[in-house]
């Protein structure tokens, strides 16, 4: 009812259970899924897997896990499965609406209780492996360059672009930019698996401070 309220969002399917999410997403073209954790049969993690690899992961449709459970070892399995967002289902409809113009757009969104959590606590998970990096290796990308690692860096500490555009003193399209290129060398789909390949090949760690750009 909330999304098909939205003149810009429709729904275009409905599952029951994390085999039959599998089966509609397969079926039915779609741009965002918003995906249950605990279902009959299979769970949401493991359909978000599936969904996500589906052709490699090209043009698979982007995946936000709602949840009641605030878990860390949810963000940590969502994130290493594929989702692009997380969200708790008490968030406000106007939070959720925007997580899915978010995600749908190419960004990446995180329920802000979980994010100080990401870096505080499931960093050190991710480096110990309990969640892969969406890039193929754990080493950062040799051609990113000095300025792409500190707004890599930036993006690790949940800055928006906006934040990085004044850390660094230039445009947010500049920012953008940017952005891209780290998406596209690290062969991420989107900023969360950016950070999570941050936090697995060591540019970040729990416990670091983002230091004085000036």
């Amino acid at each position: 009812m909330v999304i098909d309220s939205q003149p810009d969002l429709q729904v275009v399917g409905e599952a029951s259970d994390g085999l039959d999410a599998v089966r509609v997403v397969t079926s039915t073209p779609c741009d965002v899924v918003l995906m249950d954790v605990r279902m009959p049969g299979l769970d949401g993690i493991e359909a978000t897997r599936r969904i996500t690899a589906a052709a490699g992961g090209e043009g698979a449709p982007r995946v936000v896990v709602l949840t009641t459970f605030d878990l860390d070892e949810y963000v940590v399995s969502a994130i290493g499965a594929g989702a692009s967002g997380f969200l708790l289902k008490d968030a406000p409809p106007e939070e959720l609406l925007a997580a899915v113009r978010t995600v749908h757009a190419g960004d990446a969104v995180i329920a802000a209780s979980s994010t100080r959590r990401l870096l505080q606590h499931v960093g050190p998970m991710l480096r110990a492996g309990a969640a892969a990096p969406a890039a193929s290796a754990q080493t950062l990308p040799t051609d990113l360059t000095p300025r792409e690692l500190e707004v890599l860096e930036c993006m690790a500490h949940g800055l928006t672009n906006g934040e990085i555009a004044q850390r660094f003193f230039v445009s947010e399209a500049t920012v953008k930019t940017h952005v891209g290129r780290v998406l596209a060398k690290t062969r991420s789909r989107d900023r969360v698996q950016a950070v999570v390949l941050a936090f697995s090949a060591g540019l970040v760690q729990p416990g670091d401070v983002l230091r004085d750009a000036r």
